[in-house]
């Protein structure tokens, strides 16, 4: 049973940046697409970056310039770098991994933008 766990969130001064991470276990993690969603409140779900395992990468456009996402196979970890944070960027971000054509998420981490 795959499982995925998120930590690195928190509160963050607009200008700030964070690296979120993301441990999976009961997957052959190095052969499966992971990614990275937001859901801030009041509104959907919405994508922010994607890694295959050949380490291509997707991002949303508005974010693509300010956020980078990265993996260490050998961690079974995928990481989510965000720089110049804005109030906007408040949100839970969840993880999730491609998984014999399912995706599954993790529980999520909070990211507070706030002065």
């Amino acid at each position: 049973q795959v499982q995925l766990v998120e930590s690195g969130g928190g509160l963050v001064q607009p200008g700030g940046s964070l690296r979120l991470s993301c441990s999976a276990s009961g997957s052959a993690f190095s052969a499966n697409t992971m990614g990275w969603y937001r859901q801030a409140p009041g509104k959907e779900r919405e994508f922010v970056a994607q890694i295959t395992p050949g380490t291509s990468t997707a991002y949303a456009d508005s974010l693509k310039t300010r956020f980078t996402i990265s993996r260490t196979n050998a961690k079974n970890t995928v990481y989510l770098q965000m720089n110049s944070l804005k109030p906007d960027d408040t949100a839970v971000y969840y993880c999730y991994i491609l998984d014999s054509g399912t995706l599954k998420w993790g529980q999520g981490t909070q990211v507070t933008v706030s002065s």
